[in-house]
């Protein structure tokens, strides 16, 4: 009975583009000589000009390494899956001549990948001589920065431009309680060289944006995706795809993460699963939706590890693959993913051959603008509110209420949130259930909406208006600019 082969990716240009191909045969050599025999472009990949198995291609039977067991005669049996793995794929290049050379420091530190066949001294002197960039020194790049320097990555580079926030501390671990207000670049460094003080870091303290992507990105192996915003998750992609240099890709929402490896050689990219930006405002950030604090360490270690593998062009990578991670089911999923020879950008025909303006293309108001945008409508006149306004600001608020403006305040957050904090007699509405409890809400009255910082408010004061609402305002700020302004009592999160 045949015997099912598993292509990889980067070996399937030699197999018509099959993932799969079915072979007679009783050992694994029978079958690999089969294969290359009826696929003769796969011999030079899988065999040196001796004839021997190529040392960077492992093969497994079902889910063990024949290294380990009978080599290319271990025997096969109806119902097994070969698995051919060549470590060449989305490998960094660093040149073997070129590898440094370890300390004696370095050997005790490592001494648990030198011994393992996959890493050993080589592979942990690839470790030292190659470049990885995160971008991001938050929820993802906490956890990916820190193994990779702890593995013996020799050169990490960090690009973020934020400050350490105390909300920052449930998930981020690469800072401290007294790195808050510090920048996170110089927490980050501290952090890294406490941990490993033979890596070195390059911190870059500005905003990723296509004019210097592709300058950041260029010195690196492997760049690390740890971004929260689909702009720059859709500029990484690009710049990658354009430099040639593999995506170790991950996200988080909630309880779920995500997981794969993109812009490798004739691997899919970003935009191969994901074509088009979802409109703004409609995925909520991990400030509005919250996040699990342990997901980014579960999901930031994949990338890890899949940088890793990458540099020591071992193992099977997550390339044509999607990773799916339910935390609170502890469930994992995985979905095949396909290079789109269509893609704009990495297909066989690509449209995009430089970094374009990727706020405008997510559909986000750009900082600049050709004119100065309209002033909302003053929501003051002569002592009370205008009929044209259409957002309130939290002091202007309270001295509405002060005065007993006929108002109601109609919070739109998640029950949860409203446990934390709340403006006194506001009326809770979760957004998600506007559309059919808007009946409850005083029409006669002029309606506030109010989120924790006015994004979901925004959404719920236009719904109210479609629907015949005639006076209704949203706070602008949120629950967050009313605890700094009016009410300083009220916790912010």
């Amino acid at each position: 009975m045949a015997t099912k082969i598993l292509i990889p990716t980067p070996l399937r240009s030699f197999t018509d583009k099959q993932d799969a191909i079915e072979m007679d045969g009783q050992t694994v050599g029978e079958l690999l000589k089969g294969l290359t025999t009826k696929y003769d472009g796969l011999r030079q990949h899988l065999y040196n000009g001796d004839g021997r198995l190529r040392s960077f291609v492992n093969v497994y039977v079902n889910d063990e390494d024949i290294r380990y067991l009978q080599k290319e005669d271990t025997p096969v049996k109806a119902g097994d899956v070969v698995s051919i793995i060549p470590s060449v794929a989305g490998g960094t290049g660093v040149a073997a001549p070129a590898l440094p050379q370890l300390s004696a420091d370095e050997v005790r530190r490592y001494s648990r990948h030198l011994i393992l066949p996959e890493v050993g001294m080589d592979g942990q002197r690839a470790l030292k001589a190659a470049k990885v960039l995160c971008i991001g020194a938050g929820g993802l790049g906490s956890p990916a920065a820190m193994y990779l320097a702890a593995a013996g990555v020799g050169t990490i580079g960090l690009v973020d431009f934020d400050v350490v926030d105390l909300s920052n501390l449930q998930r981020q671990l690469l800072h401290g309680t007294p790195d808050i207000g510090r920048s996170k670049l110089a927490s980050a460094r501290d952090r890294i060289y406490a941990l490993n003080p033979n890596v070195h870091v390059e911190t870059h303290e500005v905003a990723l944006t296509s004019a210097n992507a592709l300058d950041l990105f260029r010195p690196y192996d492997v760049i690390l995706d740890g971004t929260d915003n689909f702009p720059t998750r859709y500029l990484v992609n690009d710049a990658c795809v354009l430099l040639g240099k593999p995506n170790a890709y991950g996200s988080i929402f909630r309880f779920e993460g995500q997981a794969s490896v993109f812009a490798t050689k004739g691997g899919p990219c970003y935009r191969c699963l994901y074509p088009e930006p979802p409109p703004p405002g409609l995925v909520p950030s991990c400030a509005e939706a919250g996040v699990l604090g342990v997901l980014p360490g579960i999901i930031g270690t994949i990338q890890a590890t899949e940088a890793i593998k990458l540099i020591l062009g071992n193992g099977e990578p997550l390339i044509g693959r999607f990773l799916i991670y339910d935390a609170l089911r502890m469930r994992f999923r995985e979905m095949k993913l396909r290079r789109d020879v269509e893609c704009p950008v990495c297909g066989d025909n690509p449209s995009v051959r430089e970094l374009i303006d990727y706020e405008q293309f997510c559909g986000v108001p750009s900082g600049v603008t050709s004119a100065p945008a309209a002033e909302p409508a003053p929501v003051s006149a002569g002592g009370g509110l205008s009929a044209a306004a259409s957002e309130i600001t939290p002091r202007e608020l309270k001295a509405a209420l002060d005065r007993g403006e006929p108002m109601v305040v109609v919070d739109v957050r998640e029950p949860q949130e409203y446990q934390i904090s709340r403006i006194a007699g506001s009326q809770l509405i979760p957004l998600g259930e506007i559309p059919h409890r808007h009946g409850e809400i005083d029409r006669s009255r002029i309606v506030v909406c109010q989120c924790r910082s006015g994004v979901r408010s925004a959404k719920a004061a236009s719904f109210l208006r479609s629907v015949g609402f005639e006076r209704v305002l949203n706070l602008t700020g949120g629950i967050l600019r009313w605890s700094d302004e009016v009410d300083p009592t009220q916790p912010k999160y």
